[in-house]
């Protein structure tokens, strides 16, 4: 017999962020996601609003919800290149697991798991009953081909992050087996994002109409979609946990620009908005509340490591060491955030503090370590920045070319995506976290890792990863384990990290029920007033 899990592997997140939120806080990672979230919302407790939402009349209740954030690049899971999709796909999909406001894993369609006393399968225990949002069966049979699905699509995105499951097997109609090729305790974890969420495998035959027309088992269905303007969606009555869905309609609008964002919550067009660290004041004034929440991402900038002068990884270290990230989070954050040197922020199991300040800003340094190099009257490089006006490209350009870095900006093409084409070598960017931290580890390094623009992976990375997945996430050596193939990670690899994210959402006084995500937006029990 193996070990069965409800709310198993808590302790994926230390206490130490902040219960920001405390109010509305939907700051949580998702645009899109408001109406969508699932159950985890009432399972995680810290309500930020000053009014819960089950005890509210349904007379109370207004029919519909504006959220302004970020449309998705595709609503086809296994397929979107871009991690602050999953907000907007967890509104239409629903995962195996799912995770909590504080980021532990916990019960989504599958109501429980089992391990094998070896590690090496899990099988995954469905709630009955489930169908898709076309009226479909989603029962063992099709969460097998949705992973499968991802696992050997050709355009899959997340199949790297699959590797270690051999094969799948439905057992019978609720339980859903994954045999892996190596003890990997972090397959709940990994389930609760795009990874794990279920597609319907009719839907799945034409991918280029599951691209704009999906059909999952989330909170929510998309009835209809205009690339760029909105989505608009309404209430599944089949979702598995609809009775804590109190918004009949959801209304996913791009976030507001600058210039109307009080505008457009004076007017109603927007009932919760999230913001730039630049509109804060100007929103505050105005008299709407703002929360402030630190969240899961972090600022980086990408480097191809395979293409000069990026090769020598002396020149990686002048750039890293020629940035004030102090300069960066005060004069082109707003003060917002912090110095970061690694992809994870601090109090999350996988950070490691002996990376702190590991390459303090010196100037004269960076000038050494470009000397090193075999630049001794400098370099030059180019610089993609993913739009024109942002400050901190801006700023890095000044810190730069005072090392003796001559950079010169440049913005992406639209419609490129740099992780599949890898035309540009060295781009701001921003890592907007995963579930499991193996599965950012393997994104931000493996060698088919999306962010890992050279696909060079240092030798000693996947044994240190390998190790870390034998650990179940409550074992005491687990922290340490994860921690050192953080270690391995960053120092090894180009990756520039500059400093965390900090999320601002600004709400109308009639949405109560909003809680604080450091990862995954969910919206049970929210409601907004007549």
């Amino acid at each position: 017999m193996g070990r069965t899990f409800k709310t198993a592997f808590k302790p994926a997140f230390k206490t130490a962020f902040k219960p920001a939120f405390k109010t509305a806080g939907l700051a949580g990672a998702t645009a899109l996601v408001l109406a969508l979230a699932g159950c985890a919302s009432q399972a995680s407790g810290s309500a930020v609003s000053s009014s819960g939402g089950g005890a509210v009349s349904a007379g109370q209740r207004g029919d519909t919800l504006t959220w302004g954030w970020s449309l998705p690049s595709t609503w086809d899971p296994v397929t979107s290149a871009v991690g602050n999709d999953v907000h907007a796909l967890t509104l239409v999909y629903e995962g195996v697991t799912e995770v909590n406001a504080k980021g532990e894993v916990q019960p989504g369609l599958a109501r429980s798991w089992t391990y094998a006393k070896d590690g090496r399968s899990v099988t995954f225990h469905l709630r009955p009953g489930l169908t898709f949002s076309d009226g479909t069966k989603l029962d063992a049979a099709a969460v097998k081909a949705s992973l499968e699905r991802g696992k050997t699509a050709k355009d899959s995105t997340i199949a790297p992050q699959l590797v270690t499951v051999e094969r799948v097997t439905a057992d019978s109609a609720t339980d859903v087996t994954l045999h892996l090729t190596q003890v990997d305790y972090q397959i709940p974890l990994l389930l609760s994002g795009k990874t794990g969420q279920i597609v319907s495998p009719a839907a799945a035959k034409d991918p280029a109409k599951l691209a704009t027309q999906p059909v999952g088992a989330g909170p929510f269905i998309l009835k209809s979609y205009v690339p760029g303007s909105q989505a608009r969606l309404v209430k599944n009555p089949a979702f598995w946990n609809a009775d804590q869905i109190l918004v009949p309609n959801f209304v996913l609008k791009p976030a507001p620009d600058p210039a109307v964002a009080v505008a457009g919550l004076q007017s109603g067009q927007y009932d919760v908005a999230d913001l730039t660290a630049s509109q804060v004041a100007g929103v505050k004034a105005a008299g709407f509340p703002v929360e402030t929440t630190d969240v899961l991402p972090v600022r980086v900038l990408d480097v191809n490591n395979t293409v000069k002068p990026f090769d020598n990884p002396k020149v990686v270290q002048a750039i890293s060491t020629a940035i004030d990230r102090q300069a960066l989070v005060r004069t082109a954050n707003f003060g917002y955030g912090q110095p970061a040197w690694q992809p994870f922020p601090k109090g999350y199991v996988a950070y490691n503090p002996e990376l702190d300040n590991l390459h303090p800003h010196s100037v004269d340094k960076a000038r050494r370590l470009l000397a090193e190099a075999g630049y001794p009257d400098g370099v030059d490089v180019q610089l993609a920045l993913g739009k024109a006006d942002d400050p901190v490209g801006e700023l890095i350009q000044q810190q730069l070319n005072a090392a003796g870095i001559r950079t010169t900006l440049t913005v992406q093409t639209p419609g490129v995506n740099n992780y599949i084409t890898r035309r540009y070598p060295f781009v701001l960017d921003q890592f907007n976290a995963r579930q499991s931290p193996v599965q950012a580890l393997q994104v931000l390094f493996g060698p088919q890792g999306l962010m890992n623009l050279g696909k060079t992976t240092p030798a000693g990375l996947p044994a240190a990863v390998a190790k870390a997945s034998g650990y179940a996430l409550t074992d005491p050596a687990y922290p340490a384990a994860i921690q050192e193939a953080t270690k391995i990670a960053v120092t090894n690899m180009p990756n520039v990290f500059l400093f965390t994210v900090t999320r601002f959402t600004a709400h109308t006084p009639k949405v109560h029920g909003l809680q604080h995500w450091v990862d995954i937006q969910r919206f049970e029990g929210v409601w907004v007033e007549k």
